[in-house]
């Protein structure tokens, strides 16, 4: 498929979400820039890194100065969740005034092996703030209240994910016990997919998995799709396999890896913050079930957490 210089100045009508706001454009970038072309990329790095100075190119201009053509530069503003290449120069125009009113983009920094401990907690913490942001900006509020519809009202929940996400899994299948939603995650892949062919109708399947091409994974949930349940996959790479069998897709920051910051750490705070969204859209959805049912679970372990009496 081809486009024309006339096509790029020519808005579409746009059929999916809104185009990111210009403060989340650089955030737009990283989290979609892994599942471009290597000369896509270069256009996304040019725009977040210069928007001011982009935002004065034609799309003739901007294909000359990243070395690609403007059949590039127009697929990439329209995977960047733009209608045309126009609407992507406004853009980066309104991002450059706000630049210079003041507000800095971030900047986050790889832990090398000899960061003091005061280093390696400015880091991370600056890391996983961006995390936060990033995942903010992509997550589509109108999947996520699909995601939460399907959960409120599910017979069962399974949650499918290993390694750290499997983790994250279980953070989410605590807190919707917490509120008397039957909810399972196992990290056996096997004993997962058991559970997956158990599912219909009305139930609820949720994969975790931040490359979105972790089989252990996705075999459960293609599982749980074919049996009819709403499958629902939380994942740093949208386009990846584990599409294929999601109903909704919530998407997560891809994050910052380094040799000290490996996949599991950076992809897990996005995670967690899906996580949460999932447990108090359906708690706010059930409130009437939810309260009273969180509230036993709280009075059933607060012996737990007495006071020890000193030692005589």
């Amino acid at each position: 498929m081809s486009y024309s210089v006339k096509e790029t100045f020519t808005p579409d009508t746009p059929t999916g979400p809104a185009p990111p706001a210009p403060a989340a454009l650089a955030a737009k970038v990283r989290t979609v820039a892994p599942s471009m072309t290597r000369s896509m990329q270069r256009v996304a790095e040019a725009v977040a890194g210069d928007p001011a100075g982009c935002a004065a190119l034609t799309v003739t201009g901007l294909a000359e100065r990243t070395g690609t053509s403007e059949a590039t530069v127009v697929r990439t503003a329209r995977l960047l969740g733009y209608p045309g290449y126009r609407d992507l120069r406004l853009a980066l125009a309104a991002a450059a005034a706000q630049q210079e009113a003041g507000r800095a983009p971030s900047v986050t920094a790889d832990i090398a092996v000899d960061d003091s401990m005061a280093d390696v907690i400015a880091k991370l913490a600056r890391d996983e703030q961006q995390a936060l942001a990033d995942t903010a900006v992509g997550l589509d509020p109108v999947q996520l209240e699909a995601a939460i519809a399907a959960m409120a009202t599910a017979r069962r929940i399974d949650v499918y994910g290993i390694g750290a996400s499997n983790l994250v899994g279980q953070d989410l299948v605590q807190k919707l016990l917490r509120i008397g939603v039957v909810a399972h995650a196992s990290p056996d892949p096997h004993l997962a997919v058991t559970n997956a062919v158990q599912l219909r109708a009305g139930d609820v399947a949720i994969a975790i998995t931040h490359s979105g091409r972790t089989v252990d994974v996705i075999e459960p949930l293609r599982v749980a799709f074919d049996h009819g349940a709403t499958t629902v996959a939380i994942t740093g790479r949208p386009d990846g396999p584990v599409a294929s069998y999601a109903d909704h897709i919530l998407t997560t920051s891809t994050g910052r890896e380094s040799e000290l910051r490996p996949a599991a750490m950076s992809s897990r705070t996005g995670q967690l913050l899906v996580v949460d969204c999932l447990f108090i859209g359906v708690a706010q959805r059930t409130y009437e079930r939810a309260a009273p049912a969180l509230a036993a679970s709280y009075e059933a372990l607060a012996h737990r957490h007495s006071p020890l009496r000193p030692r005589s």
